[in-house]
């Protein structure tokens, strides 16, 4: 059986596509795979990876089978603190994938992480795109496309996934997810007395601290069940940048999660009847997440997640309460 495309994608059009192509032998060699969720994307690029290396008379060793996996698919990871892909361990998987394959008459080589390329590596990478190894698709994962080359991305052929993820079932989100809903609640209606404006304000500070343990014990949880499903081979520094990674793609769901339960939020207020309200409340909307938009782009340059959430939701108590 093959390995299965995850369920929320599995008869897209992107998926036809793909499964269309490799059934006529025409996918391209390069394909970008990119969107929100790096879970989503490796479990793309694993099926891709299990189709291309089983057809016809190909091995039946398969990517989740033997310690080292299959033997013509080949990862590269960031590792390190600055968790890059360096140079060294890019000519590395070049070298794998210019030599002829084990048992599968095919190669296919996921770059994980793409963007975290290094400068150097990210050229030397390009060389292999513009000449590719014979029989071979390289797969690159991204969830944030436009941090490439301009130059690598022109030569790779683009699929955007959307997460295939439920909602984030860690304990006590749901819980915190009611409590800012109801937050909002309470400062939409404007209240102006000292004892209420230091009460919302408190509620902040609450929030963010709740917020903190929960990604936390979420990153813990979530790393027990990944490291069991990481290859052998993989050193502590890729280990730890995986796991780096692992904590950054829960923590953007969590801000997503924030982003569209104030837009639930800001809904229920729009559909009144009185359209100078409405109004009101779409640029209350707009404003909220513009804001929560910059903010979490500071996490890309290391800012702590509690101070990005702290300055959304005291930001918030400004545009919602002044509407």
């Amino acid at each position: 059986m093959s390995t299965p495309w995850p369920p929320a994608l599995a008869g897209t059009p992107a998926v036809a596509v793909i499964e269309q192509a490799i059934a006529r032998d025409r996918l391209s060699h390069s394909l970008l795979l990119h969107g929100d969720d790096l879970a989503t994307l490796e479990a793309v690029a694993l099926a891709i990876a299990d189709r291309l290396l089983h057809r016809g008379t190909a091995s039946a060793f398969r990517p989740s089978e033997a310690a080292g996996g299959h033997p013509d698919l080949f990862q590269l990871r960031p590792a390190g603190k600055m968790r890059q892909i360096s140079a060294d361990t890019t000519r590395e998987l070049i070298g794998k994938v210019q030599v002829t394959s084990a048992v599968a008459g095919h190669k296919v080589a996921v770059i994980h992480e793409a963007d975290r390329m290094h400068l150097s590596a990210a050229n030397i990478f390009l060389k292999t795109l513009e000449e590719p190894p014979a029989h071979t698709t390289l797969l690159l994962l991204t969830t944030r496309p436009y941090a490439l080359l301009p130059t690598i991305r022109s030569r790779v052929l683009h699929f955007r996934f959307p997460s295939a993820g439920s909602a984030v079932s860690a304990e006590g989100w749901s819980e915190w997810l009611a409590d800012y809903a109801a937050w909002l609640g309470r400062i939409s209606r404007a209240a102006t007395e000292r004892a209420a404006v230091s009460d919302y304000v408190m509620t902040v500070y609450a929030l963010t601290a709740r917020f903190g343990a929960i990604l936390e014990q979420a990153v813990k949880a979530a790393w027990e069940i990944e490291k069991a499903r990481l290859p052998a081979e993989l050193d502590d520094d890729e280990q730890q940048a995986v796991e780096t990674g692992l904590a950054h793609g829960l923590r953007a769901r969590l801000f997503a999660e924030i982003a569209r339960a104030t837009r639930a939020f800001a809904l229920t207020k729009v559909a009144g009847p009185d359209a100078e309200a409405a109004r009101s409340e779409s640029r209350a909307l707009t404003a909220a997440i513009t804001k929560l938009e910059q903010d979490t782009a500071l996490l890309r340059l290391n800012l702590n997640e509690s101070a990005v959430l702290e300055s959304f939701l005291l930001a918030s108590l400004r545009i919602w309460s002044r509407r």
